[in-house]
């Protein structure tokens, strides 16, 4: 399953998701993100082959279904801030590859630090979640611009990404700010 193609990454949603308005969101916002990385990755010619992008983008919110967000029809009993980790744990249990696992479990925010999940009251997960490979930094950025409760919408302006990941501290924005650094010039955010 190292490279994974449409065929895998579809049979791992199907495995967790029925089609109802749950699937519809988690496929919408997954194929923007998709789209947005495979661009960046296509205008800075990243070395990463294709199929790996849209895998980690289509998986990278597996999770939801088990959290508690009734706004994007998530019934669940976990609190959101856990969809990557919990998405990573579901990816292994279908044999998904490590790093498409490793994109779930570390795209959430700017990427959380121990600390602050901690301090929410949530799973000391033994340590950071910050996004690490390249593969990780492109989809944790391009998550960042598409919302779940507004599918099909233009990517968000880059001042309203800002603002969003502000909330959550100068650290949160200074790591976001560096994704954009890293990501952000090829698209004229």
């Amino acid at each position: 399953m190292e490279g994974c193609n449409t065929a895998v990454w579809k049979s791992i949603i199907d495995r967790y998701y029925t089609e109802d308005k749950l699937r519809d969101i988690l496929v919408g916002h997954s194929r923007q993100v998709a789209d947005m990385a495979l661009a960046i990755a296509s205008g800075q010619q990243l070395d990463i082959p294709r199929d790996n992008i849209e895998t980690a983008a289509m998986l990278h919110d597996i999770g939801i279904i088990a959290t508690h967000a009734p706004g994007i029809c998530c019934f669940g009993t976990q609190p959101y801030l856990m969809h990557g980790s919990i998405g990573a744990t579901m990816l292994r249990e279908a044999g998904a590859p490590d790093w498409a696992c490793d994109v779930a479990e570390r795209h959430t925010g700017a990427g959380l630090l121990r600390n602050d999940i901690i301090a929410a009251g949530l799973p000391d997960p033994g340590h950071d979640l910050l996004p690490r490979t390249v593969l990780e930094r492109l989809i944790c950025y391009a998550d960042k611009f598409f919302s779940k409760t507004h599918i099909g919408a233009p990517a968000k302006p880059i001042e309203r990404v800002r603002a969003s990941i502000a909330k959550f501290g100068a650290e949160a924005l200074a790591r976001f700010d560096a994704l954009h650094a890293e990501f952000g010039g090829v698209l004229n955010l």
